[in-house]
């Protein structure tokens, strides 16, 4: 068993008996370390981050990296030391059932992922999966996805999981954390042989069905709640009727020009057609109400939009942060009459609501199912790997989008990796081709592809290997699961969380 060396008294302990003085939100046996994550009043508020503006903020998430230099050099060393007898749980749905082998390959439905706002205000995300649990709350992720290590660390901002996860959509809703249970070691002494966490989730929240309602601009802009403004492609004999072609006001449809643009005038008697060009907040308040070019076209739209997209924005659009702290960028536009050509295109927007959310869709386990888990087993078994990877090779070369998920499968390494930069000593290694993204993801013991399930027995930790030296990542990493990381996960599976509201 790995041994740590404790600030006070510099007394040399085993990590299973830390002084209870040195505990802080420790369990008794010192292993267990919990924290609060989103209090029930606040799941709704979180929820509505993530999935206004059409899951704006799912799709503006980055790859959450550790952030340490790229680590290449490691030290492979003897094998494990089981604290404790082999043991497992078995995955929802199959506690009295037994494994049957077949071949095809199925990716499961529990793996999704984990999003969170970093200590920098940035949205990131790991991979993760459901994982038995006594309530059927449960996810399982790497211990860096859920607590931010280093001076004050602390745990991450507005997480949730998202089983399912494609291009800003949660097919089975979102699951808003409630509690993070991690090793002590990796809470307090940022201990990666530790990097591991399990996260009990409330029931899961979707916007409900018949909630979206199309309303108009003035009740948009009063609404508070989630909201959506999408521009449509509308045919010209739509356009006509919205426009007046003699120069009338309008304010619901508008033309996009092709690729010859001829500015004319509102009493051009030729085939005409109003466009609208963005301008600044300042011309727009400078420019008059008429039929002229570059006068007022409409309402300004504000659109909320995520912190990253915030500062990086460069276009006319006024940004500001409202009262609420929401981040929002408004355009403002000004009527400009050009000659009508063919490959002409016309639009309007259509403003939508959302009244209510689903406030119940029911306990993550029941809707995807959860992996089960499995701790002091022997290296050198095969296991199957599940994960988001999005990142780049250290060449610069991306071959992952983090859109879909991809999968490994191998044998794990019978000896221990060392990686000195972030205090490892006993990690496990695996051969696989994947990058950042991919941290988090579950290592599953006996997987059977027709059920989907298997065994949880490790999570990608923060370092990917290039072990063959051509600028590459070839190789991931887990903690190795022993009777520690056991009593981490029985106190979580045995942790309540509910319904929200």
């Amino acid at each position: 068993m790995k041994r740590i060396l404790l600030p006070a008294g510099g007394a040399i302990l085993a990590t299973g008996l830390l002084a209870a003085g040195l505990a802080g939100t420790a369990s008794a046996s010192g292993v267990v370390d919990d924290a609060p994550l989103t209090p029930n009043n606040k799941v709704a508020e979180t929820v509505d981050f993530w999935l206004k503006a059409n899951g704006a903020a799912l799709r503006a998430a980055s790859v959450y990296r550790y952030d340490y230099k790229e680590v290449n050099k490691v030290v492979m060393k003897g094998g494990y030391t089981p604290d404790t007898k082999p043991g497992s749980t078995a995955p929802i749905g199959e506690e009295k059932k037994t494994t049957v082998k077949v071949q095809n390959v199925n990716l499961p439905k529990t793996i999704g992922k984990v999003f969170f706002e970093g200590r920098d205000g940035k949205l990131y995300w790991c991979s993760a999966t459901s994982i038995q649990s006594t309530y059927h709350n449960l996810v399982s992720t790497a211990g860096h996805c859920v607590y931010q290590t280093g001076a004050n660390g602390h745990v991450l901002d507005k997480w949730v999981f998202v089983p399912g996860y494609y291009q800003g959509k949660a097919p089975w809703g979102i699951y808003v954390g409630k509690q993070a249970f991690t090793h002590y070691d990796f809470a307090n002494y940022e201990d990666y042989d530790r990097d591991y966490a399990f996260v009990t989730v409330y029931n899961g929240i979707t916007l409900g069905n018949g909630d979206k309602k199309v309303v108009s601009k003035a009740e948009w802009d009063k609404y508070e709640g989630i909201k959506d403004a999408v521009d449509v492609e509308i045919g010209y004999d739509e356009y006509k009727k919205t426009v007046d072609l003699n120069g009338g006001e309008s304010t619901d449809a508008w033309a996009k020009p092709g690729s010859k643009v001829d500015y004319v005038g509102p009493d051009y008697k030729g085939p005409k057609e109003l466009a609208k060009i963005e301008v600044s907040k300042e011309t727009y308040e400078a420019a008059k109400i008429g039929d002229g070019n570059g006068t007022k076209a409409g309402f300004p739209v504000t659109e909320n939009v995520t912190e990253a997209e915030y500062k990086a924005y460069s276009g006319l659009g006024y940004r500001k942060i409202d009262g609420k702290g929401n981040f929002t960028i408004t355009h403002y536009y000004v009527k400009q009459w050009v000659k009508k050509t063919n490959d002409t295109k016309f639009y309007k927007t259509v403003f939508y609501v959302f009244s209510g959310f689903s406030k119940d869709v029911g306990r993550l386990g029941d809707n995807v199912g959860g992996q089960g888990f499995a701790w002091n087993q022997p290296t050198g078994k095969y296991v199957r790997t599940f994960g988001y990877p999005g990142g780049e090779h250290p060449d610069g070369s991306k071959p992952y989008t983090g859109v879909t998920p991809k999968w490994c499968y191998g044998k794990t390494n019978t000896k221990r990796t060392v990686v000195a930069a972030i205090k490892a000593e006993e990690l496990v290694s695996l051969k696989c081709a994947v990058t950042p993204g991919y941290n988090g993801s579950p290592w599953l013991l006996k997987y059977s592809n027709a059920k989907r399930l298997g065994y949880v027995n490790g999570v990608t930790s923060a370092v990917f290997g290039d072990l063959d030296g051509n600028n590459r990542y070839d190789t991931i990493y887990s903690s190795y699961f022993d009777g520690e990381t056991a009593a981490v996960y029985k106190a979580a599976a045995a942790v309540w969380s509910g319904k929200v509201g």
